[in-house]
């Protein structure tokens, strides 16, 4: 199969081009000490940032090179391209990197103060709680759930007429992952409540994104239309968390998931108090089913567009995985699919966006930060950098049978779900999820685009979501 472009948000960098300078300037008194952006300029371009901002990055990146200022006073704001840059901030340094951040306050209204948004000996504490629910047997128990949540999936493809039927599968990806989470790391069946408990996480993030993306915000008791959805969605999710917890206080019996693990104590005597117990099931229900669902949706969509990928895929699940059961070996014996996921996400990586507050002066990529500094790193860049990756907006999944991703450079170039020590503790839980049911549906169903369909739209939420859904022309394999 040849590459083949998919979408629009192209990069056209070129070396010349990005290691170009531009006179400096001061910000409001803020001593410029990287090239960006005027405050004039900024302001004319409001209705592009607006409307396309992944666009907006890939334009200040080729322009003014790996390290970007904005015209932004306080804090001193840097876009940060350049993939050793980013690493040092995330990897090399992070106690000289915060994750005091408007990102990260915002996002905290929806989760409180757990794994995803604390920070410093908090953060560690929590780590050092919640790690044991992903150690390898906990990962290796995903594959049952899958397989559940793939049975579950039969009456809606029964239900189809025998040429097709339109099916939003953006829709049904975040269902299912949801009812895997729950099953997973809570031992609850949330098949009942899926729709509803993913109307609740979308509504929520969209407020709290919204939030983010400007400097001032309503406080959070103000009564605006933002906070009402806002609190009547977190009250959704808080509701599921009592019948969680409920659920499991009348059966009485551990079930060594991550539950039994929040609500005991550690080997040193520590334990959590019940609100930090709310953020962290709060926190896997809203991270741990979106970023899998979002990253399938894109995969789904690609394969539809990528007949000749579809194929390859489901000869590769037909042929490797036959009548037998999934099990953790299953992974191992579906390159191709792992590879398809990864391109996907290469493409529309879950953590598109991360940012940090830099804690002291350093330098990076040559360029002076000071202290309190907001970083602004995106993966979306680094996975469409031209002088790493070739054809970079491209789908093409053999390209990552010759790129390692857990070692050399094809780690340090591509992190769908962050680096360092802050990087997403439920990678391989996501690994097993989306590739187990990438392969599972592939045995199942064929999926092609409707007659005069356009390609969805990215919209940089916390992950980058396909706005407006994926509906496809579902068939069942009979």
């Amino acid at each position: 199969m040849g590459p083949t472009v998919v979408d629009e948000t192209t990069s056209g960098r070129s070396a010349s081009i990005r290691q170009r300078d531009f006179p400096q300037q001061s910000f409001l008194g803020t001593p410029a000490t990287a090239p960006g952006p005027t405050g004039l300029g900024m302001l004319r371009d409001l209705g592009r940032i607006r409307a396309n901002p992944l666009q907006y990055l890939v334009n200040m990146t080729d322009t003014y090179g790996p390290i970007v200022q904005f015209p932004i006073p306080r804090p001193p704001t840097y876009l940060v391209s350049d993939a050793a840059a980013a690493r040092h901030v995330l990897m090399s340094s992070p106690r000289a990197y915060s994750k005091n951040t408007i990102q990260y306050s915002a996002l905290s209204l929806i989760t409180g103060t757990g794994l995803l948004t604390s920070d410093a000996d908090v953060w560690r504490r929590q780590r050092r709680l919640v790690q044991p629910a992903f150690h390898t047997g906990a990962v290796n128990a995903v594959v049952g759930h899958v397989v559940d949540a793939l049975d579950r999936l039969q009456p809606v493809w029964q239900s189809l007429p025998t040429d097709g039927g339109i099916v939003d599968l953006d829709e049904v990806l975040m269902r299912s992952t949801l009812e895997i989470v729950g099953a997973s790391l809570f031992g609850t069946d949330l098949t009942a409540a899926a729709d509803r408990l993913s109307r609740a996480t979308l509504r929520a993030l969209d407020v709290v994104v919204a939030r983010a993306r400007v400097p001032i915000s309503p406080p959070a008791w103000m009564p605006t239309p933002g906070n009402r959805r806002l609190r009547t969605a977190v009250a959704e999710l808080d509701e599921a968390v009592g019948a969680i917890l409920q659920g499991r206080a009348d059966s009485k019996s551990a079930q060594g998931d991550m539950l039994d693990l929040l609500l005991a104590e550690d080997d040193q005597g520590d334990q959590l108090a019940p609100l930090e117990i709310r953020n962290q099931i709060v926190t896997f229900i809203v991270a741990g089913h979106e970023t899998v669902a979002s990253a399938l949706a894109w995969v789904m969509w690609l394969t539809a567009t990528h007949q000749d990928v579809q194929d390859r895929l489901r000869a590769e699940a037909d042929e490797l995985l036959g009548a037998e059961p999934m099990s953790m070996e299953s992974l191992a014996r579906l390159p191709y699919t792992r590879a398809v996921f990864d391109e996907a996400m290469r493409l529309y990586p879950p953590a598109w966006l991360i940012t940090r507050r830099a804690l002291a002066d350093d330098v990076l990529a040559g360029r002076s930060i000071p202290a309190g500094a907001l970083i602004v790193t995106s993966p979306y860049l680094v996975h469409r950098d031209p002088a790493v990756w070739s054809q970079p907006n491209e789908f093409c999944p053999e390209r990552f049978f010759n790129v390692d991703t857990r070692a050399g450079a094809g780690a340090q170039h591509f992190w769908p779900f962050g680096a360092g020590p802050r990087m997403c503790i439920g990678r391989e839980f996501a690994y097993v999820e989306g590739v187990l049911l990438l392969a599972g549906l592939a045995r199942r169903v064929t999926w092609t685009t409707p007659t005069r369909s356009h390609a969805p739209q990215p919209e940089p939420l916390v992950t980058i979501r396909p706005r407006g859904g994926v509906p496809l022309v579902v068939s069942r394999r009979d």
